[in-house]
């Protein structure tokens, strides 16, 4: 059926059922003053289920909130559900060349939820399709780049509970999602994955191919943390020391055009901003990509990392 969505289950001590919009999945498996619990994930019987015990295909895993979590403040998080009862599916994939350049899109400035920000592409999982099939369906969709099997390999990052509005401060809910975040390691190089890439304008403004020591940059900055970010006051550039490695001041962009794809260069401090406790929202990187940058900063595990 045309636009149907894979809605997330839940399951502990035994029992459990379908998760209720506005309220926290993360909450579930984990006590009220945390925000991470170690859960085993994966599809059954057409939904995806979230369980506190391993069952027969699933995959044990972080699954985590940002402290300022609307589901988990609570107040009025019922909000707009957009047509669709309870918690929806989705999955992100952060692509890794052989250089260790990971590409990231900026979302287009008209797309209803997160417009502006910088995230990996991803999408709805829909019904009856594996997760690493659909994050390639949605890096095809979003980047028009296409992965044959054989040419990388792949491991699962970690689950991540996100709302829009992602602040209470900017209104109740309107969209409410646990997100499967997968690391792809391509083994091409970045230059052959750049003259291939073909992005939708509907969904992306701009791509960018960036090193690894502005990712572990970005990784740093957790949303909801105290004290400045690091790429708060800096105006175009950095300050001296605020990162353990030296970054660029700014960093190369491929933006998306009426005229076709342009380079372009924007200040690194972009990526690092925090994301701003009420509106209006910046451009940033995602509070959910940082959270799948450090865990791919730590790598897959013994006999994770599969073809």
């Amino acid at each position: 059926m045309a636009g149907a969505r894979v809605l997330v289950h839940v399951r502990r001590a035994g029992a459990g059922g379908a998760a209720a919009f506005g309220q926290s999945v993360t909450g579930v498996f984990c006590p009220a003053h945390t925000d991470v619990a170690l859960v085993s994930c994966g599809l059954e019987r057409g939904r995806f289920l979230i369980s506190d015990v391993p069952f027969p295909g699933s995959t044990v895993t972080v699954l985590k909130r940002p402290p300022f979590c609307p589901a988990k403040l609570g107040g009025d998080t019922r909000g707009d559900r957009g047509g669709h009862a309870g918690v929806v599916a989705a999955v992100a994939v952060l692509l890794e060349a052989t250089c260790g350049h990971v590409l990231l899109t900026r979302r287009a400035t008209t797309l209803r939820h997160f417009p502006n920000v910088w995230v990996p592409p991803g999408g709805h999982l829909e019904p009856g399709e594996e997760l690493v099939a659909a994050g390639l369906r949605e890096l095809a969709e979003e980047t028009g780049l296409r992965l044959e099997p054989g040419t990388f390999s792949w491991h699962l990052l970690g689950l991540w509970e996100s709302l829009f509005p992602p602040s209470l401060s900017w209104g109740p809910p309107r969209c409410h999602h646990i997100v499967t975040y997968l690391g792809l390691r391509s083994a091409e190089p970045r230059q052959r994955l750049q003259a291939r890439l073909c992005p939708s304008p509907a969904e992306v403004s701009a791509v960018a191919w960036l090193e690894p020591p502005v990712l572990e940059a970005i990784a740093a900055t957790e949303d909801g943390a105290e004290g400045p970010g690091l790429g708060q006051g800096l105006g175009s550039g950095l300050g001296s020391g605020s990162s353990p490695r030296e970054l660029p001041a700014t960093v190369g962009i491929t933006e998306l055009s009426p005229d076709g794809f342009r380079s372009s260069r924007i200040p690194t401090g972009i990526l690092l901003r925090r994301a701003p406790e009420r509106g209006p929202d910046l451009e940033r990187v995602s509070t959910g990509t940082k959270f799948a940058l450090g865990r791919w900063r730590a790598g897959p595990g013994p006999g994770e990392e599969r073809e």
